[in-house]
Order: structure tokens, then sequence, then C-alpha cells
């Protein structure tokens, strides 16, 4: 992710990326008192169009997690969406871009969470990003060490930057032992996600995917593949938990979310997935995806947010 961009939004106006700045005695920087969505736009060069992909329910997700650190939010959602734009805008982006709104706790205890008691505060961050090359040659992956979250102890369902703690230690173990990403197990044993995105599979041509009881993200990314891929290819989904044994005899895998988007696996553990290549059938999943965000497919439109105003959103009855 680049360092730095021109702008940020920070508690109710565009600033200086040198200006965004907060106290270190807040509870954000001192305990990771955060909830945050990390959200995607994608340039189309036919409507010279930025399209942000399905902000209305990353929004939503992040007011589930907030309700559920019981943190109260000080913008409405059609501020939060004003703001990404005028962003977006600001910083001139023509292309790909990782955006992330940030509810943060501000000065305080570690009690503290009603209104009267800490102030709330929010930024936006928004960054030129293309897709990686991983997107084209896959990755390497092992299980980690590390077990996920537990909803237990630190809820997974809860996009807070303190979770995020036990994905760095998962990814650092990783790339020590010699591979690229993590496939973190849950306290039972089953498989519950990548570090920073949710994992699928393909066995016997079916796609495959843990259930968001299995301390998972409810990913935006992944619900909105089961829906498309169901829809679209004619393919079955199935969600339920996947033993780690499976992972080494399964044809095909992925990783998906926001920042991953459809990271083909190669191999786990040293076991090659399929032909230690990226899939035939992951292939046309990346192609419905990539279509559908950037405006390609009519009846997706309605998950789309122009930037520039260049196009209209569209539903699929248009």
């Amino acid at each position: 992710m680049a360092k730095n961009a021109p702008y940020a939004w920070m508690n109710g106006k565009l600033v200086p990326w040198e200006q965004a700045t907060m106290h270190i005695a807040t509870e954000c920087v001192l305990r990771g008192e955060n909830v945050f969505e990390g959200e995607r736009a994608y340039w189309s060069e036919a409507e010279q169009e930025l399209f942000i992909f399905r902000h209305a329910e990353h929004v939503a997700r992040l007011r589930q997690g907030a309700r559920i650190m019981r943190m109260t939010i000080p913008y409405s959602d059609a501020e939060i969406e004003e703001a990404s734009i005028a962003l977006i805008k600001a910083c001139g982006y023509r292309g790909p871009v990782h955006f992330r709104p940030v509810a943060y706790f501000d000065q305080g205890e570690l009690t503290d969470y009603l209104p009267s008691e800490i102030k709330t505060g929010m930024f936006i961050l928004a960054f030129s990003k293309p897709s990686t090359k991983s997107i084209e040659t896959g990755v390497t992956t092992c299980v980690s060490t590390w077990r996920r979250n537990s909803d237990l102890a630190s809820p997974s369902r809860i996009k807070s930057g303190a979770n995020y703690h036990n994905s760095r230690l998962a990814y650092i173990d990783a790339r020590l032992n010699g591979f690229q990403v993590p496939i973190l197990l849950n306290a039972a044993g089953k498989v519950a996600e990548g570090p920073g995105a949710c994992f699928m599979m393909i066995r016997k041509g079916r796609v495959i995917t843990p259930p968001v009881t299995a301390d998972i993200l409810e990913s935006i990314t992944r619900e909105t593949l089961i829906e498309a891929i169901q829809a679209e290819l004619g393919m079955e989904v199935i969600e339920r938990e996947i033993d780690r044994t499976e992972l080494y005899v399964c044809d095909e895998a992925f990783f998906c979310g926001s920042g991953h988007e459809v990271t083909p696996v190669n191999s786990v553990d040293h076991y090659d997935v399929g032909d230690g290549k990226p899939g035939a059938l992951t292939r046309r999943i990346q192609k419905l995806y990539f279509d559908i965000v950037s405006g390609a497919v009519p009846r997706y439109r309605h998950w789309l947010t122009p930037v520039y105003g260049n196009a209209a959103r569209k539903t699929a009855a248009d």
C-alpha cells in the first residue's frame, strides 16, 4: 500500500496528509480501539468512471462492529459516503483505489464507551492501489501455528485494528518459514480464514467455504462471490466446516477480500493445490469478480457508487 496520499479526511473535513494526526494518548493509539472498513473503488475506462463497490454494505458492517464495541459513530451513512467521495475526488484518482473509513475512541479510560465519557472520532484514508502480482501468479501458503481469534475472546466478526495483531503474528511466522500467506485454523481445529481474507476451495466442481460461525469476518467479498458464482457460473457453493487435510486434496483454492480480491492458492504446506498453479475455475471466478466491480455485469450495477458522476447508478431492471 502507498505510504501517503495528498489528503485524508478527518473529523469532518479534508486535511493535507501531514496534518492528519491524533494525540498519542488516544485509546486508538494505546489499545487499538477502533473499527474500520477496507473498501475498493474500480476504474471503468469505457465509462471514464470510478465505482465504489458495495459501499452501503461496508458502512453497515462498520456500524455492526461499532455496535459490538459499544461505540457511537458521530456521522450518518450519507455523511460517510459524501466524505469518502470527496476524499477520492480531492486525491484525483483515476485507477484502482483502496480506502479505509475508521471510527476510533479518543482519550479516555479502558472502561469508557458512552458518548458522555469518551469522544469518538473518524477518519478516512484513500490510496491508489492496483491489484498485486499474486492475483496472476498465485501464492504459497501454510497452516499457521497461530489460531484465529475466538468469538468468545476477541471476535473476528469485528473488523478492529486490535484484532489484526493476530493476523500479523500469523503473517510474520509464515514469512519466516518461507511462505507468502498463512491459513488460520479456529480453536476447534477447523479452517477459518487467511490473515486478511476469507478462504474458498474447489472440490469436485463445488465451491466450499467455512461458515460465518467459524470465527471469520463476515466478508462482503465472500458474500458477493457466493451469490455470483451460483447465479452466473451455475456452480454449487457449500458453507461448511473444512478439515486441515482437505486443504491437501482440494482441486483449487483462493483467498477473497477487498485487499486480496481473488488470489489463487498454489500450495498449502508444500502440497500442490491441483497442478500447483492457478486453476481454470479460479480464473473464471476472478474474471467474474472483476467484471462485476467494474460495472460490466448489469444485474449488479446497484452495488456500485459512481465517484465522478460520469455514470448513473443502474439496476438490473434498467
